[in-house]
């Protein structure tokens, strides 16, 4: 009974269209009779059969094909029978709307033309009982014509802008799509990159003191593991994202929280970091996670260029603006005319948000990168 049920609300929502049509048609048919004594034939049982069967033909939305032809033989039979003209006219041109709205242009020219053709004969079948009316005739198939014809152009109208708008959301999306996977994908540099870049360095430490000692190459050992490991899970994460697989764990966004576990990490490959951080900054979520990359690409950047460096990481309130800036005394030359993957993404990353980045050499040696950004940015 709940399937019968359901069925039932369902064809009530498709059905209720036609309702009108249905009203007009079985109250208005009579009256329109009594202007129309020279028709052939008196309203019957046969004419209502027929007016009730053109206007439940509408309730066939989804297949317009199918309204259109049940519609059309009840408006024929309704003519060819002899019938008054009445409301079941007006049904007509709703089921070559629909045919013109759902269908391609030349599958509904098609389908609109067999049908104008069968109500042209109709006509010519309600005609022939009646001398002299060849001239009406005329005039009621040019009408026809020209009704089916606006009707069908209107139909095309309409399916044209569905189909563009249906394109323009389809575009959107492919375009937030790709933006999403382009941001995902300077997630994964910047997370690998990182790691990688740490390894390297943790490892050089390990083979520097393999020798004389032991124990602090095993250390480094250990934190090459330690951010392996790491890296290797980020990599799994940011892979099952970019495949949109949806089983990828949502974590939150590395923030400004997780600095001092990302100092250790650089501490441990032998750069020496100072990280001061203004308590209670009150940012937002978008600001806290681009300030956050931003300073582990600067000092992936320390890692890659520096050498053993000293490195100062910054983070602080100007105003309405927040204010990151990571220095070091290391040896490194990059530039901004040379710039690669990592600053690009650094000044992505402040850009989107409204802000700015200044990277370059510092005068006494050393290197600097710079972010400035809304602290109500979001």
């Amino acid at each position: 009974m709940r399937d019968v049920w359901k069925r039932a609300q369902g064809w009530s929502v498709e059905a209720w269209p036609c309702l009108p049509f249905l009203a007009v048609g079985l109250i208005g048919t009579g009256p329109a009779a009594t202007f129309q004594p020279e028709a052939a034939r008196p309203l019957d049982p046969l004419a209502y059969a027929l007016v009730v069967t053109a206007a439940l033909a509408l309730a066939l939305r989804r297949r317009p094909g199918v309204a259109l032809a049940v519609n059309g033989a009840a408006v024929a039979a309704y003519l060819a029978a002899g019938y008054p003209f009445g409301p079941i006219l007006l049904t007509l041109p709703v089921a070559v709307f629909s045919v013109a709205a759902a269908w391609p242009i030349g599958q509904a020219t098609s389908a609109v033309s067999a049908d104008l053709g069968v109500q042209v004969v109709a006509l010519f079948a309600k005609a022939a009982p009646m001398a002299g009316e060849s001239s009406t005739l005329a005039t009621d198939v040019f009408i026809w014509a020209a009704v089916a014809l606006v009707t069908v152009a209107a139909g095309i109208s309409v399916r044209v802008r569905r189909e563009a708008a249906d394109g323009l959301r389809n575009e959107h999306a492919r375009r937030v799509a790709s933006e999403e996977r382009l941001r995902m994908a300077q997630d994964l540099h910047d997370t690998i990159g990182h790691g990688l870049a740490a390894i390297a360095m943790q490892a050089g430490v390990a083979l520097h003191v393999f020798d004389r000692d032991p124990a602090e190459a095993r250390h480094a050992m250990r934190a090459v593991r330690a951010t392996s490991r790491e890296a290797l899970d980020n990599l799994r994460v940011e892979l099952e994202r970019l495949r949109g697989d949806g089983f990828a764990p949502h974590a939150p966004a590395p923030g400004l929280d997780d600095l001092a576990a990302l100092a250790d990490r650089v501490r441990a490959a032998g750069i020496e970091v100072t990280v001061e951080v203004q308590p209670n900054l009150g940012l937002a979520g978008p600001v806290d996670a681009a300030a956050f990359r931003i300073v582990r690409e600067a000092l992936t950047n320390v890692l890659r260029h520096a050498g053993a460096a000293n490195t100062r990481v910054l983070v602080c309130r100007d105003g309405s603006e927040l204010l990151v800036e990571v220095t070091d005394t290391g040896a490194g030359t990059l530039s901004a005319p040379d710039e690669g993957l990592g600053i690009r993404g650094m000044r992505a990353q402040a850009e989107t948000l409204g802000g700015k980045l200044e990277v370059g050499p510092r005068p006494g040696g050393g290197f600097a990168v710079r972010a400035q950004m809304p602290v109500e940015a979001t």
